[in-house]
């Protein structure tokens, strides 16, 4: 047996960790091989990695991760694969979720639909010199423009797990420091440069190479659900050739959505289709409302299903290509964007989302990739191990165990004195 065999076998017989099964199961060590995670001497970059992972979970800072684990390495080795501008973190994110999916899914059903989810938020970050903030971002949960990061990400949803599969950083013209000032100027081919001349392109593109990596890497959705921001009709064209199904809804605007018809705006389809067309009545959250629908042609985004929802005060339309679902299905799908709401809310709560405290765009970028990727593995944890529940109290769990794994040398050199055995008997 090898020598990575029987350290592997005799951790996770004496200590039964979690986290350490998952990532032998999905082959970590290949994925970071895949991503060009590579060095020639000094601790491996399955450990370093390992110890990012343990101290997300845990909610631990480097310093404090040091202080309280005694087979912690220097901070140097740390700090070396947050600022490589070698290492693809983007391709590892992806990778790695594509295997959790494929995981989980002989425990999906074949009536629930698979969904990507695309959005974006935005980040409050004070400090003036951290690469990639920008001023002036609207803040949708402050109801005010702050000074942060703006991220737009790719998530998958089958209604029971969510995944995070991949995130770009969106610059505006309000950058704080700009990229060619940024502190490490990379050859253009490194994945750090890449990454930086990504965040200049327009949020509809970064979504769309987004999609087309996801379906490269074999991860497959019946429907992708975007918010209005997102819904114009060259973006669902672009999105319908790679074959999937758009749930979205959409901006009340006469310059964006204007149809073939005699009808060709928005309200006056709606004041034409409700003379002839019962509405159906339905509560969500306490809230009345009605609704009923028409198929129509648009000029760009081809024939389509418009799910119109009236509430007291508001008229919500919602578009799908797919123009054979029922209202109600439409209405019910479209629903469950709220999840990769829910996401970046568990991100915050339990993964160290948004409490980076990088100023190098490089060690921004990887931070934001291990919360994501530990997130991902809880997931995976929860769909498998438990009932579907909140992640909340499966994360109190997994931090009990893994506290107690990472601050005590005293099994790991007992596993040691084990292997000596083992090898002088062979």
């Amino acid at each position: 047996m090898s020598y990575t065999n029987i350290i592997t076998d005799a951790i996770s017989n004496r200590l039964n960790n979690p986290i350490l099964k998952v990532l032998t199961e999905i082959k970590i060590t290949t994925l970071l091989k895949k991503s060009s995670f590579s060095k020639k001497d000094g601790a491996s970059n399955y450990t370093i990695f390992l110890h990012f992972i343990y101290m997300i979970i845990m909610n631990k800072k480097i310093a404090i991760f040091m202080k309280q684990s005694k087979d912690s390495l220097k901070k140097d080795a740390y700090y070396r694969m947050l600022k490589n501008e070698k290492y693809n973190w983007q391709k590892l994110l992806l990778l790695s979720s594509a295997k959790l999916i494929k995981l989980v899914t002989p425990l999906q059903k074949s009536t629930e639909e698979k969904l990507f989810i695309i959005d974006d938020t935005n980040e409050d970050k004070k400090g003036k010199l951290i690469e990639g903030v920008c001023d002036k971002l609207w803040s949708n949960k402050d109801k005010k423009t702050i000074r942060g990061i703006n991220l737009v990400s790719l998530n998958y949803s089958d209604g029971h797990s969510n995944f995070m599969l991949d995130f770009a950083l969106k610059f505006n013209k309000n950058l704080r420091i700009k990229v060619q000032d940024f502190k490490n100027q990379f050859y253009h081919t490194s994945s750090s440069q890449k990454r930086k001349k990504e965040g200049l392109e327009s949020k509809l593109v970064l979504a769309l190479n987004m999609l087309r990596r996801a379906i490269k890497a074999g991860i497959q959705a019946d429907y992708l659900l975007v918010d209005s921001w997102y819904s114009k009709p060259t973006f669902i064209k672009d999105v319908k050739r790679l074959k999937l199904h758009v749930i979205t809804r959409i901006a009340n605007n006469n310059k964006i959505w204007h149809f073939k018809n005699n009808y060709k705006t928005l309200n006056r389809i709606y004041a034409i289709l409700i003379k002839t067309a019962r509405r159906k009545r339905a509560t969500y959250n306490k809230i009345k409302y009605t609704y009923c629908s028409t198929i129509i042609n648009h000029h760009i985004a081809g024939r389509v299903k418009i799910v119109f929802i009236k509430t007291h005060n508001k008229l919500i339309p919602i578009l799908s290509t797919n123009i054979r679902l029922t209202d109600e299905k439409i209405i019910n799908i479209y629903k469950k964007r709220w999840n990769i709401e829910q996401g970046y809310k568990e991100l915050r709560e339990h993964f160290g989302f948004g409490k980076e405290e990088n100023r190098i765009y490089e060690a921004l970028i990887a931070r934001i990739s291990l919360s994501f990727i530990s997130y991902n593995l809880v997931s995976y944890i929860n769909r498998i191990n438990y009932e579907p529940q909140t992640l909340g109290g499966l994360f109190k769990d997994l931090e009990c165990e893994l506290t107690n794994l990472a601050v005590s040398m005293e099994f790991f050199i007992q596993i040691l004195v084990e292997i000596s055995q083992n090898l002088d008997e062979t």
